[in-house]
């Protein structure tokens, strides 16, 4: 080794500290499409994936599932064969929804106020009002969401999304995650997890708050010498295979191997990707990033365009974190109109400046763009039960969610609430047939993308899932 080499602390404290010192010698190999580990079954109608999940139960009384009938029973009791078993147990009167709907766009699809940037983009939205999930825990509601089980330790959409179809590009992740600024969502990291898939496919985390890099530790504490640099690699990646012979193949090891690899061509990729002072100041304006309350929630959804434009597959935003106080997500127990109202205003302008532009650009023919929550809010209140209260339960027998782009018939709802919004009782979506469908779109058959694990071959869906026929163009 030329030149003046590391100490052997220094050389360690290196490696292990950041991802600057990762692989160049794969640099010199040149840009190239990874294949995917699995071929589609059938043509797929999209390719990509923009995840959206609105943290702490979005009431759908209050944002797509319109119920006349509601605000007609507003401040009387619910009418139900049994008590509804809800988080709290407290079952108040009826509240009508407290944003007026009205119908957009051509087809005419009823969203409230509470949205009126989404609200412009009406006929690009389908709107499934039939959603139901196992659970009414924010932690385990949240995993069903990711994974399709209430446990932790499955794999998430994402990594399932990158083993069955690998990576469009070798120069950043195929599944990248952008947390809310403000904190990590029920369940922190393990909403990324590739649970027990190859290390590989775990969502890799961009910061989404402060300055520097969006990656922690991707440049070097101090400058080091090109020279120094190669040399160390190489000397890294002779330890590296004298470790794979002497112990033999270890998933963990061989993908923090591989993730150096991909660290040293994210040194040039991502500082790229996450520069958007090239963007035009209409585009910057159109996302909110000049003003204070939809700054960090525009700059992700900004980031999420372009990192598809550079190949990324599957890119999952949260928009809430977890438990706290005050809360910093859509978890409305104690005042809907101040909760929803402060956390729609942070997300409802770049989502829309999202569609418009992927639709501007030619890309939402060919993505898939998923707009969910955990499960929603009860249309009666959380209160006495003889009271009319101003927060909301949670709700898991019946919610709201969207998808746009790709494959889909657009402008319409699928499913249904009963009068009141209360329970699904039209074609009920499990989160099972929203992934069989998710994976549909992607072409592939989420019955034959399957992982042997502890003698059971899972898969995304279970042993469930049916295609929701009804909303496929």
């Amino acid at each position: 080794m030329t030149g003046k080499p590391l100490s052997r602390r220094e050389f360690f404290e290196w490696t292990k500290g950041g991802l600057g010192g990762a692989a160049v010698s794969s640099l010199m190999v040149g840009e190239g499409v990874a294949a995917p580990p699995v071929e589609p079954q059938y043509v797929p109608k999209a390719k990509r994936v923009i995840h959206l999940c609105l943290c702490g139960g979005v009431s759908q009384v209050d944002t797509f599932d319109y119920k006349p009938k509601l605000a007609e029973m507003h401040g009387k009791s619910l009418s139900a064969d049994e008590r509804p078993d809800v988080f709290f147990g407290k079952v108040g009167l009826l509240r009508k929804n407290d944003w007026e709907f009205k119908q957009r766009g051509k087809s005419g699809l009823w969203i409230s106020d509470l949205f009126p940037h989404l609200a412009t983009v009406a006929d690009e939205l389908t709107v499934i009002n039939s959603m139901v999930a196992q659970s009414s825990s924010h932690t385990p509601a949240t995993f069903q969401e990711s994974s399709g089980f209430r446990l932790n330790g499955f794999p998430v959409m994402g990594s399932w999304v990158s083993y069955g179809l690998g990576n469009m590009t070798d120069n950043l992740p195929t599944y990248v995650v952008l947390p809310d600024a403000r904190g990590m969502p029920a369940g922190s990291t393990s909403n990324w997890t590739n649970g027990f898939l190859p290390a590989v496919h775990q969502g890799v985390p961009f910061r989404t708050s402060g300055e520097g890099n969006a990656i922690s530790n991707l440049f070097p504490a101090r400058p080091i010498t090109a020279e120094v640099e190669i040399n160390s690699r190489a000397l890294l990646d002779k330890m590296n295979s004298l470790h794979m012979e002497e112990r033999g193949f270890e998933d963990v090891f061989a993908a923090r191997v591989s993730s150096y690899e991909l660290a040293a061509k994210m040194q040039l990729a991502v500082p790229e990707v996450t520069d958007i002072s090239k963007e035009s100041e209409a585009t910057r304006e159109s996302y909110g990033l000049n003003v204070k309350e939809t700054k960090d929630f525009g700059r992700s959804c900004l980031l999420a365009r372009r990192m598809l434009e550079q190949g990324v597959r599957h890119v999952q935003l949260f928009s809430g974190g977890s438990f706290g106080s005050p809360r910093i997500n859509w978890d409305g127990h104690e005042d809907m109109k101040r909760n929803h109202g402060r956390e729609a205003l942070r997300i409802d302008q770049p989502v829309a400046a999202l569609l418009k532009d992927l639709r501007q650009r030619g890309m939402l023919d060919d993505t898939l763009v998923l707009f969910t929550s955990e499960f929603g809010r009860t249309p009666f209140t959380q209160s006495g039960a003889d009271q009319v209260g101003t927060g909301r339960d949670h709700n898991q027998v019946g919610f709201s969610c969207w998808m746009a782009g790709a494959g889909l018939k657009h402008g319409i709802t699928y499913g249904a609430t009963d009068d009141v919004g209360y329970k699904s009782v039209v074609d009920p979506v499990p989160w099972y047939d929203f992934h069989a469908t998710v994976l549909h779109l992607l072409g592939i058959n989420h019955e034959e993308l399957t992982y042997y694990h502890n003698g059971i071959q899972r898969r995304l869906t279970d042993v469930h899932g049916k295609l929701i026929d009804g909303i496929l163009a």
